[in-house]
């Protein structure tokens, strides 16, 4: 049996400045509730059920398989990586369309889901380019990347209670409160110990890293999305996915209440649930990136049927990289062709006539913006077709 997670008392003494107005709130302060106490995991080993490790040995293999074949289309790479950051923002219930995501990675500007979504996939990159060194400064610069712009002030490890669920906004009515703060780094560290073990199944390490980081919850904020990076993170650093990152989070937003459910199971004393939720959202996850890839393919050959381009023409370098970027300026269009502002309005115009683009403008800064209407396309249906959840 994994270590079911403990509890200890502990006293709810909120900040002068942030009692709540409400009897019941103000009632609270000074009296007891219990924190969770998680078990250290450095040197455990996880047993599951043959039909569990088989799940998983399935989903890492078709994963691994799948990597191997698209990943040197680093175009493709870019649009799984976004759609992967739009899913995990989803569990959170923050969405935005695929345009207003792709305008605010352009124009470093905008408000709401968007600038949210668009800072989860500079996140998940900074996940991945700290693969290599996994460790505790590698998750809190995940955590400052996701929040620097949105919400400053909480960046870094919480230093008050957090909790999870329940009617109350204190945690004596909480339906899980994380440990108390002054647990969270000696936590971490005995974490980062599990995930560099090399002797442990890859999809079973990174389920049980995943939920003991949520178990833990270290940030005051970011927590979820930060722990679904971290287990790209893992898949890269054990050398499952090298090129691209399968949109795992797709599939467990299909079945966001079992996600859910595998999480607490795990707090209670079972791998099983987490481990099995992973490796079918794994499998999940590369069925909707191959059913992109068929269809980005297609639209690309419409592309080719469509317009009279010599050979040698910019534009066709243009149309290799709208699959990631489908917000383009004249700026970076000249940057993509490899010429100058000048002539990249003239390769626009053409791909505009040709309906492979559409123009608008765009205030704030004011500048006209080109978007690829079928890569978006791709990119919404996408975030809708996981939205279906799974019975």
């Amino acid at each position: 049996m994994w270590p079911a997670v403990g509890s200890e008392p502990a006293v709810w003494e909120p900040r002068a400045d942030a009692v709540g107005p409400t009897r019941a709130e103000r009632s609270a302060v000074g009296r007891t509730y219990q924190a969770a106490v998680p078990a250290q995991i450095a040197g455990l080993d996880p047993v599951v059920a043959s039909r569990v490790l088989a799940q998983a040995e399935e989903a890492v293999a078709e994963m691994r398989a799948f990597d191997e074949a698209k990943g040197e289309v680093g175009s493709f790479a870019a649009i799984l990586l976004r759609s992967e950051s739009a899913s995990s923002s989803q569990i959170e219930e923050l969405t935005a369309s695929a345009r207003a995501i792709a305008e605010v990675e352009l124009t470093g500007t905008g408000r709401g889901n968007a600038s949210v979504i668009a800072a989860n996939s500079e996140a998940m990159r900074a996940a991945l380019d700290l693969a290599d060194r996994l460790d505790v400064d590698a998750i809190l610069r995940m955590q400052k990347t996701l929040l620097a712009e949105a919400a400053p002030h909480l960046v870094g490890l919480r230093w008050q209670p957090v909790w999870i669920g329940g009617a109350g906004s204190t945690p004596l009515t909480a339906e899980f409160v994380p440990p108390v703060y002054s647990r969270v780094l000696p936590c971490l560290d005995d974490l980062v110990a599990f995930m560099v073990r090399d002797d442990l199944p890859v999809l079973v390490q990174a389920a049980i890293a995943h939920a003991q980081f949520e178990t833990i919850h270290p940030f005051a904020d970011g927590n979820g999305r930060t722990g679904r990076a971290l287990v790209h993170a893992l898949l890269r650093a054990k050398g499952v996915t090298n090129h691209i990152t399968i949109p795992v989070s797709g599939g467990l937003l299909q079945d966001r209440d079992g996600y859910l459910d595998a999480l607490d199971a795990y707090r209670d004393g079972s791998v099983e649930p987490i481990v099995s939720a992973f490796a079918l959202s794994s499998l999940r996850g590369v069925q909707h990136a191959r059913a992109m890839w068929s269809r980005l393919d297609e639209i690309k050959a419409g592309w080719s049927g469509r317009l009279t381009l010599r050979a040698d023409s910019a534009a066709w370098r243009l149309l290799d990289e709208l699959v990631a970027h489908p917000v383009v300026d004249a700026a970076l269009a000249a940057r993509l062709m490899g010429v100058g502002e000048t002539n990249a309005h003239r390769h626009l115009a053409v791909l505009t006539e040709a309906g492979v683009l559409r123009a608008r403008q765009h205030h704030k800064p004011r500048r006209t913006l080109w978007r690829s209407p079928e890569v978006l396309a791709v990119l919404d249906e996408y975030a809708a077709e996981v939205t279906r959840r799974v019975r």
